[in-house]
């Protein structure tokens, strides 16, 4: 099994993206992590103009959709940003639409951040399932980077049991 883990964080060394590491560290054998590596800035901003029918989609656009045609299923794992999804995340999202490469997708989420994220997990999940994905795990969580030990493994239990969970999740389709 292929899974593609996405940050939905701006930053490079984010601890969305710290977490998504640690999590590859608990999968069950057989599965593979890909991580989409490319911030989420670099992405362009979503313009119908530029996703016609016959378009040649910008590289990081194609980049995005290449890596997502070839996964079995998505660990995502976003911040919350002003009550919401980070805006840049979304607009790759919206990338996604109209190419279809989450129809029927096993898709998990794991929503951390200081404050939860339970309304960037409510605004996001349904974002998802109108884009056809399959959410087969959604959890808004309390995270902070104190939850991962200096090699990056995570330290706290529950922390670990709700990320264990997620990947195992995705493994069982």
């Amino acid at each position: 099994m292929r899974i593609l883990a996405m940050s939905g964080s701006l930053r490079a060394e984010s601890s969305n993206a710290r977490l998504l590491r640690a999590a590859a560290r608990l999968a069950p054998e057989g599965v593979r992590f890909t991580f989409y590596d490319r911030q989420m800035g670099a992405v362009p901003l979503f313009s119908p103009d530029l996703d016609g029918e016959g378009a040649i989609p910008p590289p990081a656009v194609a980049e995005l959709r290449r890596l997502l045609a070839a996964a079995d299923g998505v660990l995502i794992c976003c911040p919350e940003y002003a009550h919401g999804v980070p805006g840049a995340f979304k607009n790759a999202l919206d990338w996604i639409v109209s190419s279809g490469e989450l129809t029927d997708k096993r898709v998990a989420l794991l929503m951390a951040s200081a404050s939860g994220a339970e309304r960037a997990r409510a605004a996001l999940t349904p974002t998802l399932r109108v884009m056809g994905a399959n959410v087969v795990f959604e959890r808004s969580m309390v995270f902070a980077p104190k939850f991962l030990d200096a090699d990056g493994t995570i330290a706290d239990a529950e922390t670990a049991r709700v990320v264990r969970a997620a990947v195992e999740a995705l493994a069982a389709g």
